[in-house]
């Protein structure tokens, strides 16, 4: 895929519990080697679409296009199989497993050999093993989390596990990475980590992400294109520039017509 090709594409999605209405109409697209963001107020409807792209959630209307194909009612697990990774806004990880073992779970899911030969562990199974540790080796490295590889994930702080759930998401080979709140709760020093993961991600590895983030600091410092959501509709779209002088943008998001 090119520079600039669409990825994934979200059209006149619809989703609406008894009668209250999640979204209403909601469009935008991704683009191949872009961060995107997506910001609105408290209950805008961000997470619900993030729900219906991984197909947590099914919307009554619309379609959503991941590379040409249609994922609107694919299950969760195939759609993660595509390619579509997430990290979630609360930590979702294997609390009694170490670092090391988290990661090689999600890489399970990636290994094609039987349950048979891995009880035996020699050949095949062993070949594959070893070359799926040596991606999860290298995704530690890339995080900078070797002196933690072997702690219980319980036992870490909250900044670290966010970096821990963000490998987990790395060692499903995803095409597109969706990122809900992944800074929520940081201190400023584990936001700068997070922010230069995040950057390298895109760069380094060429991936497209998806970011839902109330820092706005951290939105316009590190996105290329910003989508505001406001009562579950699309409010703007643009660039960050564009975004930060839009005045009914300022006003929804922080009840003025300033952003800053």
């Amino acid at each position: 895929m090119k520079q600039g090709d669409e990825v994934l594409k979200v059209e006149d999605i619809h989703l609406s519990f008894g009668m209250v209405a999640a979204l209403n109409g909601v469009n935008f697209s991704v683009r191949h080697g872009e961060v995107l963001a997506i910001i609105g107020p408290n209950g805008a409807g961000k997470t619900c679409i993030v729900n219906c792209v991984n197909g947590f959630y099914r919307p009554q209307k619309g379609r959503i296009y991941f590379q040409g194909n249609d994922i609107t009612h694919k299950k969760p697990h195939k759609i993660c199989a595509m390619g579509i990774a997430r990290v979630f806004q609360n930590v979702e990880l294997y609390t009694g497993l170490t670092v090391l073992q988290n990661l090689m779970a999600a890489r399970h899911s990636q290994m094609k050999q039987s349950i048979f030969s891995n009880a035996f562990w020699y050949g095949p199974a062993l070949r594959e093993e070893v070359r799926n540790r040596k991606i999860v080796e290298e995704i530690i490295d890339f995080l900078e989390i070797q002196n933690i590889r072997q702690e219980p994930v319980g036992m870490l702080s909250y900044g670290l596990r966010k970096r821990v759930e963000l490998g987990r998401a790395l060692a499903l080979d995803p095409k597109i990475l969706l990122l809900d709140e992944p800074m929520a709760g940081m201190n400023l020093e584990e936001k700068e980590d997070m922010a230069r993961f995040i950057l390298d991600v895109a760069e380094r590895e060429d991936l497209p992400v998806v970011l839902i983030e109330h820092d706005m600091g951290v939105v316009m410092d590190i996105t290329d294109r910003i989508v505001v959501i406001e009562g579950g509709k699309v409010l703007a779209e643009g660039e960050p520039q564009e975004i930060g002088k839009n005045e009914k943008v300022a006003e929804a998001y922080l009840g003025s017509d300033e952003l800053w």
